[in-house]
């Protein structure tokens, strides 16, 4: 009402508030599909689904509705028109009460998943200064119309035409106000507090700068490869990264330490990591840096994935919508795919971490230490020949053979065992890699946030492995296993009930958040082993075939 008022930009919708599943379904048809069934307590992409007909805005209703009360305490929803292919563009604005509104210019926050930001940045590559102008008087239209004070967002969708609706008013500071305050240099926490005891703005709309760019990635506790389902534990290691690391600017708000527990009762947010740069391409190469240094152990983290988007053609030209996981990724994340000279590199980094470690090893024997001349490297099931020469303080040159091809490098690696983040220059391009694990034989390096295990062998040796008999494959009894920990919500298969691959199975809620389940393969159900209440763990049996 207040939009309409203010004669701000808006999407057709029924702010009225929905009383039945019957009653949703009828207003999403006047509305019009496809529609956004939506919490009237929203935010933070909890208590809204899409719906593109009569059945599915009836599931929208029920879990929509559910995740509204378990976030919120407030079950109210309305349902808006759904604008395809859009981008989320948000205005900062500051409010006093003397009659001061200024915007701060705008967020860019399209990279979504469930409708939560992960990915923010400001500025955004496609709004132009007329844009931002346009975008950022309605801004202080609708602050102005409800009498606002304070620190404030106005939410907008942006379509293709660069025609721009009111999305929603957050009335608090958002998660992602650091990329505003460091392309402006203000500080917004400090003008909330000047304006809570009664102070004037301290600066007025010509006064607003922008800077530079700046980029947030939302550090979240999930398994990418696992559809992004929720992890818990405690972290048993944690370094948050360092300026000196990506050469810049590099800012962290957390609220954990090492030992920390993330617990499956609250937002699996671990932190939020910005960077900031002259320009967009050296904001996104020091967010990368910050990504490839960050030490997370004891949990799941989203950092390969963060990474992954982060040199996606499309993200780097700036080329999105809040539609790009669900197009870039339809068969979900499964990890990024190495190429050669990536395999060589983290064969490379193996080798260094393994020579360093046999001298400093037989330093203390009466022997005098040999260094290797040759070692066969296992990755991704591929053998690498690699010839050793000139090995000195951490630097050698190396003739890599692979089945499809042979490089040779120098390498020169900035290992240290007191370090849990190493830089391998090859031929002096730097990479940055992680040591999870140094065993005898076998080395797992974390690189762009994936985990690789690289098998370090002599010829004598990897011949002797070859004859060891190998583990046999794991029997498939169909049971469904529960992929994660949480409270079952609602089950929505019986006994003897035959159900297809992705139907419904249940639905778990964890973190806020209902999670539906679905059926992996296509049976008859022999018995189901969870009801509605039961507190679950990963590896729960939910049903077994017959």
């Amino acid at each position: 009402e207040a939009a309409e008022l203010a004669k701000i930009n808006q999407i057709p919708s029924e702010t009225r508030v929905l009383q039945s599943e019957e009653d949703c379904v009828e207003t999403c048809k006047r509305v019009g599909y496809p529609v956004m069934v939506k919490a009237s307590a929203g935010g933070g992409g909890k208590g809204m689904r899409i719906a593109r007909n009569d059945d599915e805005s009836r599931i929208a209703y029920r879990l929509s509705k559910a995740e509204a009360m378990s976030s919120f305490g407030d079950d109210r929803l309305f349902v808006e028109r759904f604008i395809e292919d859009p981008r989320h563009i948000e205005i900062q604005i500051l409010a006093d009460s003397f009659g001061n509104i200024i915007y701060l210019n705008e967020r860019e926050c399209s990279i979504q998943r469930r409708y939560q930001k992960i990915i923010e940045e400001c500025p955004s590559p496609v709004v132009t200064p007329e844009l931002r102008a346009a975008m950022g008087e309605q801004a202080c239209q609708i602050a102005r119309a409800v009498d606002y004070r304070s620190a404030g967002t106005i939410e907008f969708l942006v379509d293709k035409q660069l025609n721009f609706y009111f999305l929603e008013m957050n009335t608090r500071l958002q998660v992602e106000h650091p990329v505003t305050e460091l392309t402006t240099g203000v500080d917004l926490v400090e003008e909330m507090v000047r304006i809570a005891a009664g102070q004037e703005l301290s600066l007025k709309q010509e006064d607003v700068q922008l800077n530079g760019w700046a980029f947030e990635c939302r550090i979240y506790a999930e398994n990418p490869l696992q559809n992004f389902l929720p992890s818990i534990g405690y972290l048993e290691k944690y370094e948050e990264p360092t300026s000196s690391q990506v050469s810049g600017t590099v800012r962290v708000d957390s609220g954990i330490v090492e030992g920390s527990e993330v617990s499956v009762h609250y937002d699996p947010m671990i932190s939020k990591l910005i960077t900031h740069g002259e320009n967009r391409e050296e904001a996104l190469r020091r967010m990368r840096d910050a990504l490839d240094s960050y030490v997370i152990r004891g949990v799941s983290h989203n950092i390969s994935f963060l990474r992954a988007v982060c040199d996606h053609p499309k993200f780097i030209d700036g080329d999105f919508s809040t539609k790009f996981i669900e197009q870039e990724y339809p068969e979900g994340f499964h990890g990024p795919t190495l190429t050669s000279s990536q395999r060589f590199g983290l064969i490379s980094t193996a080798l260094m971490i393994h020579c360093r470690n046999k001298l400093r090893a037989e330093s203390i024997s009466p022997i005098e230490p040999e260094m290797y001349s040759e070692l066969i490297c296992t990755l991704d099931d591929i053998q690498f020949t690699v010839k050793i020469s000139n090995y000195r303080n951490n630097e050698a040159k190396l003739i890599i053979s692979s089945p499809s091809e042979t490089i040779e490098s120098f390498v020169k690696s900035g290992y240290n065992p007191n370090d849990a983040v190493l830089t391998t220059s090859h031929d002096k391009v730097d990479r940055i890699y992680q040591l999870i694990k140094a065993m005898t034989n076998k080395y797992q390096l974390q690189f762009e946030g994936s985990v690789h295990e690289i098998q370090v062998r002599t010829p004598r040796e990897q011949e002797l492995f070859a004859l060891l008999p190998k583990d046999a494959t794991t029997d498939e009894e169909g049971n469904l296993l529960s992929p994660m920990p949480g409270t079952v919500f609602s089950v929505s298969v019986v006994p003897k009930q035959e159900i297809s691959e992705h139907d419904e199975v249940c639905v778990i809620e964890a973190m806020k958040m209902q999670n539906i389940i679905a059926a992996p393969k296509s049976g008859v159900i022999r018995v189901v082993k969870i009801k509605p209440g039961d507190t679950i763990s990963p590896g729960d049996t939910i049903y077994e075939l017959e």
